[in-house]
């Protein structure tokens, strides 16, 4: 009898699905010892189009290239002549490339763990760099958002709240407009309401409806309007050919020529127009051109 039921909980093993690590940790690790970006993520405009899918960190040859974050080694060999080390952490995945695997594909590792050495060749950078991409399905996202580390700081439980710590990596010239995580980046994905797949132009926050708006910086509001796609909306110039726009706004509480301080109140949380649940959806256009609003928090 004991041998019968030792078979059949083999059997159950055997066919039960594998079940991924949950969810990719928030911030990740460091793959590499020092901590600098050689060259930033620049999504494609179209799925095959051109950009940069991910981001080059410099290093050494000889570097030891650490896992970002907890997962299963999911392939570790050529591609196109480039040695390449993709990592699954659930629900998303990271790539490591050019780097000499010393792991096998379906190897549990641990967010630090070693898992190959940096090559000098081949390299599109000026010099030895590490190309990091962070991938959930087939949509490339920014690594930048989840690397840099946690920071923390005491605040005085009985007075006011300060302002959203700037995001990592970008250059702090703009305030991050409500708080919350963000919860869609900047980027190729598919569209949750019209199923297309296309460049999302902009941040999305999660905040209840109704949380205050907060200007981004200074600057004049040049339009309040009401958009299709973008639902109630405010937009603000800083300066010539440099704007900010907040969408699916519930209520806008400026008007075009009105000027407005960092941090001012502009409007408040909603889900007007192409939405599926209240959020910000904050964009930074130069030049009429939508970029990564990260660049700058």
């Amino acid at each position: 009898m004991f041998h019968r039921s030792a078979i059949l909980a083999t059997l159950l093993l055997l066919f039960v699905p594998y079940s991924p690590i949950a969810a990719t940790p928030d911030p990740w690790t460091w793959p590499l010892g020092r901590h600098a970006v050689d060259r930033r993520f620049e999504p494609p405009a179209t799925a095959y189009g051109p950009g940069h899918r991910g981001v080059d960190l410099p290093g050494s040859p000889g570097d030891p290239v650490r896992a970002v974050a907890a997962g299963r080694v999911t392939f570790a060999g050529k591609v196109g002549g480039t040695p390449v080390v993709t990592v699954d952490h659930g629900r998303e995945r990271s790539t490591y490339q050019p780097v000499a695997a010393r792991v096998s594909v379906g190897d549990t590792v641990r967010a630090g763990q070693v898992i190959g050495t940096l090559r000098g060749s081949p390299s599109h950078c000026s010099g030895p760099c590490l190309h990091l991409g962070r991938l959930a399905g087939e949509d490339y996202l920014d690594p930048i958002e989840l690397l840099g580390g946690g920071r923390f700081r005491l605040i005085d439980p009985t007075g006011q709240p300060p302002p959203p710590p700037a995001g990592p990596g970008g250059d702090g010239s703009l305030r991050r407009p409500v708080g919350g995580p963000v919860t869609s980046a900047f980027g190729m994905r598919v569209h949750p309401v019209t199923g297309l797949r296309k460049l999302h132009d902009g941040t999305d926050f999660a905040a209840s409806c109704g949380t205050p708006v907060r200007a981004g910086g200074t600057g004049m509001v040049v339009r309040r309007a009401y958009h299709a796609a973008y639902g109630k909306r405010i937009v603000v110039r800083h300066r010539r050919g440099f704007e900010t726009s907040y969408n699916h706004l519930s209520t806008q509480s400026v008007s075009v020529g009105d000027r407005v301080g960092i941090g001012d109140v502009i409007g408040r949380v909603g889900s007007t127009g192409l939405s599926t649940g209240c959020h910000l959806h904050f964009m930074v256009m130069k030049s009429g051109t939508p970029v990564n609003p990260q660049d700058f928090l």
